[in-house]
């Protein structure tokens, strides 16, 4: 062990000097841990936990398997080593591994009990830790062991501050500014922790319905190497976001400790994220705000709304957490995908995004969710079952996702633009008013929902056989929504991109020394999936004739007739035969606004574009200037256009409802 007597008594004092700081009705009982960083050039973590009053023979120290806002299993012992444990005179107790998770501590009737560990901790994003020169930033459950018996107990954390560093976390702060306490072990383990020299800004929100305070705190806590001016027109469009969001509920959640913070890591070094917590954010990414200020702020969007939609709207499947397994729920199509919906849709509303620009990114959403085949497979609660092997899970076998997956992100943003739509054009009202039905029934409240609650929200804002008829269809089912129909009263078409032009679903054919190799798997909705090719295939000849350039096939194919035939030679694990490929139109959709068109844009249009996609909140931008990319203008705060860079790293939930 590493730890000699001499650290060890001052890690007890420490502890005590803690308990000195922090009122006594919350030293009783109290889980503490003390976090010393002096090996953090080397990504390590010395963690000392004291459990008082224990009365169990046994005390059963466990790390998490799994994290809030995360549906797979992580694992986080993996990186826990150097363990011991000793009575409050130094003396070692005996401990027996119970299993990769559990550590069991003999207490031989001591009623205080200190365990230590190393932690190593080298991954910035919001599911794991990081420990480095520059900063701590800690995901609870990826951080703190905790022992059965004592989630009911507060937690108190201290931490050995380098010179210069301050901490942003959503916990509750004490008299010592290094010291912070938890009500119970949901509320530690729901509190991520960012320690480093970071910029800060504020500013008042309004109290919650529910709260005699007239005001609350949202904080951006930004770690990153750009400059001021940057983290200012951030936080000034962040700030319009959250007024945006606000306006969509017509109510602010009541924040513990009055305070919401965005904790934010744009280094070189991070991981692309977004994980949501009941008070805070946490915000990653190897992208500057510089290179990707609207990508960035599309993920300020989606995490922001969870205040509302997952953290306290929730779902019944997610009560209580458990840290020891993959929670499982069917609702991740609308806690994940219709908060999905509002990220570009409040973008839109404060002006981020252009009008044409969100045309654009819901032409892409949209055609590439039509030709998914997945709903062949799996309806939307089915595919939020899927979460845990999806959501930043890790495996080495291949899996049929190509085929049987949609992500819930992305089919529960779809399921909100149709529902959007239907409840505009049938019932003259607005999906944000079914999110505040939800709301003051569920959220409010803290009373966490069933399938048959949003059912009777719905029924709430327009009746109950459409209600009862768009989830049996659409989320329990698999249709699909008439997007066509949907679309226009908004001017928008949906058509046939490439109408008349051939293909064979080759947009997985990559070069290969012999010809040709299909590089994924292929789609069963595909041409090349009816004539028997799939990953790993090797296309010898194409009619004959050798074609190794992927480009060179997909310009043949496309000109050829649609309904001919190609004949193809294949070699396939070890077996060479030749198969025919019949083309078909090539069946890719995209959205097209009338103006694109060449049609007229009526005051009927403008006004459901204007109600749909128009400003709902009072924050206005100061210092406007517009800036210019491709021909569209843009408004931001300051003397600076934030999107001159490449954005090279989509954000997690980006990538997913991609």
């Amino acid at each position: 062990m590493r730890m000699n007597k001499m650290l060890k008594s001052l890690c007890t004092l420490l502890l005590v000097a803690v308990a000195s700081a922090v009122p006594g009705s919350a030293q009783a009982g109290a889980v503490r841990y003390h976090l010393d960083p002096a090996q953090r050039a080397h990504h390590e973590l010395e963690v000392t936990v004291e459990f008082t009053q224990v009365d169990q023979p046994v005390l059963e120290v466990r790390m998490s398997r799994s994290s809030p806002g995360r549906y797979a299993l992580h694992e986080f012992a993996k990186n826990v080593y150097s363990v011991s444990a000793t009575d409050d005179e130094g003396r070692p107790l005996p401990i027996e591994r119970a299993d990769q998770h559990r550590w069991n501590v003999t207490t031989q009737g001591n009623r205080r009990v200190i365990f230590r560990y190393t932690l190593f901790a080298d991954r910035v994003d919001g599911t794991y830790s990081a420990v480095d020169r520059s900063h701590m930033h800690l995901n609870a459950p990826a951080t703190f062991a905790w022992a059965r018996g004592f989630e009911q107990r507060p937690a108190l954390v201290s931490i050995d501050l380098p010179e210069g560093w301050h901490v942003a976390t959503q916990l509750e702060s004490t008299q010592d500014s290094a010291t912070f306490m938890a009500a119970d072990l949901q509320a530690l383990m729901d509190a991520p922790i960012e320690a480093s020299a970071l910029w800060l800004r504020e500013w008042s929100v309004p109290g919650s319905s529910t709260s005699a305070s007239q005001s609350q705190t949202v904080r951006v806590a930004l770690h990153h190497e750009g400059s001021d001016e940057e983290a200012e027109v951030y936080t000034e469009l962040a700030a319009a976001i959250v007024d945006e969001q606000i306006a969509v509920f017509r109510d602010v959640p009541a924040f513990d400790h009055g305070t919401y913070t965005f904790l934010a890591d744009y280094l070189p070094w991070a991981s692309g994220d977004g994980m949501e917590h009941r008070n805070s954010t946490v915000l990653s990414s190897s992208q500057s705000l510089d290179q990707s200020m609207e990508r960035l702020l599309g993920t300020v969007s989606h995490e922001f709304f969870h205040a509302w939609n997952i953290e306290r709207i929730r779902p019944q499947t997610l009560e209580p957490f458990d840290f020891t397994r993959a929670n499982m729920t069917g609702e991740l199509w609308f806690g994940e995908g219709f908060t999905s919906y509002y990220d570009d849709l409040v973008l839109k509303r404060v002006g981020v995004m252009s009008f044409e620009k969100y045309v654009a990114g819901m032409s892409r959403g949209l055609a590439g969710f039509l030709a998914a085949p997945g709903r062949q497979y799996r309806s939307p609660e089915q595919m939020s079952h899927q979460a845990a092997f999806v959501d930043a899970a890790s495996w080495i076998d291949r899996t049929n996702g190509t085929n049987n997956f949609i992500s819930y992100y992305t089919y529960g943003a779809m399921l909100g633009l149709a529902l959007d739509l239907e409840l505009r054009g049938r019932f003259d009202v607005e999906l944000d008013e079914f999110m505040r039905v939800v709301w003051r029934r569920h959220g409010v409240v803290e009373r966490p929902y069933t399938r048959e609650d949003l059912i009777s929200a719905l029924a709430e804002v327009s009746n109950q056989e459409f209600a009862s008829d768009f989830f049996s269809r659409f989320v329990a089912g698999s249709e699909t929504p008439d997007y066509a129909r949907l679309l226009e009263p908004a001017g928008l078409l949906l058509q046939k991109a490439h109408p008349g032009v051939g293909w064979v679903g080759g947009n997985s054919i990559r070069e290969h020394d012999d010809g040709l190799t299909i590089a994924r798997a292929t789609r069963v909705t595909t041409p090349l999936y009816a004539a028997g090719l799939d990953i790993g295939d090797v296309i010898l000849l194409v009619d004959g004739e050798l074609v190794n350039d992927p480009d060179a096939f997909e310009q043949l194919v496309e000109a050829a007739e649609i309904s001919s035939k190609i004949e193809l030679r294949v070699r396939s694990r070890g077996e060479e035969f030749a198969l025919e490929v019949r083309v078909a139109e090539n069946p890719a959709l995209e959205v097209r606004t009338f103006e694109q068109e060449g049609r007229t844009v009526t005051d009927a249009i403008r006004n459901f574009r204007g109600a749909w996609l128009d400003k709902k909140g009072e924050r206005s931008l100061s210092a406007r200037k517009h800036c210019s990319e491709g021909g569209l203008e843009f408004d931001y705060a300051v003397e600076f256009c934030p999107w001159h860079g490449t954005a090279l790293e989509p954000t997690l939930a980006e990538s997913e409802r991609q």
